[in-house]
């Protein structure tokens, strides 16, 4: 099967090299790690595996894909720093890429090799871990063949296995089930998860249910760029509208004009899930007539008071990696992308820390667990697309009940807390090693 899988690979990548290469030239997706990703081991990740072989310590390979995973893993990777153990960190997109190398400094970084054996097998001899990480939901058959081969053990932490995703592993059981049970441990998000590995196959004794760890997503300290927005803003209120994908700017637009009649010096940030969509959205913006300004743009101002953000409408597109997680402090309501077209949502925890009331649309299956945890307390509002001007309009005018329901938002985010600790301990396990007075989450 991993023959097969890998023979099937390569003819996708030579079949479809005209389409990336030209992708690549007219707008320079993929481009970046391209060598990395096609085997060329960065000359970091060999000097990361060659210290740490010198110095005698344990090195922790964790794969990130993007940026949603990276925040899940910045607590765990702190810790398991902190606990002696060294790091590194692969992602998969650009934006993962540059938000971990912000996060992780120290960590050498660098880009997953595409799934072959022999390119896995490259990084596996240069980094020389004791333990391999994969996030969520990351099942790479070479990846998990190629570590079963070399004797390293594998781990999939933060475990998820989503409605959509689940009848295709159940139909494909026999195909999946002996690769599954090469996994050392997954540790699970929730029962509902463990008790689907289990009935894919997976022995019960290696799943765990440790929590989401992105209960234990927590800002980090407020930005610049967050700092400057909030001196722009002045007491207008902010409509935080995160991680958005395409169809969703079209939705909050035509719902902008709904909030201005009622909250005329509202203000609404969109922050597009990636970086390649910046361009169109703010073709979006200008095409709908609102004041917009650049965050890219903002730290190069002089002034510290910019009249476009006084009681105009403006849109601040939030064209920077890296930020959004504190600019939801900042928010009235937050609105979290990804849920009003069908891709499953993003988290909304990441705004019900800061006591900040959010709003989603239908598509949550992603965070279930999360969202349905916060419907039980009464903290979240799920709205249909034609309804998200009338559901920001409320909670921007009855502050008190906005407030309420962010308190208790924020409220839910903290009592889901620990799950980085019960990871942590899970993984020290399995490199030998006894947990021993590591920070808590």
């Amino acid at each position: 099967m991993i023959a097969f899988y890998s023979l099937l690979l390569v003819m996708v990548m030579v079949v479809g090299a005209p389409y990336w290469l030209a992708r690549m030239m007219t707008s320079g997706r993929y481009r970046a790690g391209l060598a990395g990703r096609l085997g060329q081991v960065p000359a970091e990740v060999q000097a990361a595996g060659d210290s740490v072989a010198q110095e005698g310590r344990a090195l922790v390979w964790i794969h990130a894909v993007s940026v949603g995973e990276v925040l899940a893993a910045t607590a765990l990777v702190g810790e398991l720093r902190e606990a002696g153990l060294a790091v590194t960190v692969s992602t998969t997109t650009q934006a993962g890429q540059e938000l971990a190398r912000r996060r992780f400094t120290g960590c050498a970084v660098f880009y997953m090799p595409l799934d072959l054996g022999i390119l896995v097998r490259r990084y596996l001899q240069a980094l020389r871990p004791k333990l391999v990480v994969t996030m969520e939901s990351e099942l790479w058959p070479n990846v998990i063949r190629e570590c079963r081969k070399a004797g390293i053990p594998l781990a999939v932490v933060n475990a998820r296995v989503s409605d959509r995703s689940f009848p295709r592993y159940m139909k494909l059981r026999r195909v999946w089930g002996p690769l599954l049970r090469e996994v050392r441990v997954f540790l699970a998000q929730s029962e509902e998860t463990a008790g689907r590995l289990r009935r894919m196959g997976v022995e019960s004794e290696r799943v765990r249910m440790t929590g989401n760890l992105k209960f234990d997503v927590r800002a980090v300290q407020m930005t610049e760029m967050t700092r400057r927005i909030k001196s722009l803003l002045g007491n207008s209120p902010l409509v935080v509208a995160g991680s958005t994908l395409a169809g969703e700017e079209e939705v909050l637009l035509a719902a902008w004009p709904t909030v201005l009649k009622t909250v005329p010096d509202a203000i609404l940030l969109i922050a597009p899930r990636h970086t390649d969509r910046f361009e169109d959205v703010l073709a979006l913006i200008q095409k709908s007539g609102s004041p917009c300004l650049l965050c890219s743009t903002v730290l190069k101002q002089e002034s510290s008071v910019n009249p476009e953000l006084s009681g105009s409408g403006t849109i601040v597109l939030l064209d920077t990696i890296g930020d959004l997680a504190s600019m939801y402090s900042l928010g009235s309501v937050a609105f979290v992308g990804g849920s009003v077209v069908a891709k499953g949502g993003h988290n909304p925890l990441e705004p019900a820390q800061f006591g900040v009331p959010v709003v989603m649309g239908p598509s949550y299956q992603n965070f279930k667990e999360i969202v349905g945890a916060m419907k039980d307390a009464g903290a979240i509002r799920i709205v249909e697309r034609d309804a998200l001007g009338e559901a920001l309009v409320e909670l921007m005018t009855d502050r008190a009940s906005a407030e309420s329901m962010g308190q208790r938002g924020k409220a839910v985010f903290e009592a889901q807390a620990g799950a980085t600790g019960r990871t942590v301990s899970a993984l020290m396990e399995l490199v030998g090693m006894r947990l021993v007075g590591v920070r808590r989450a």
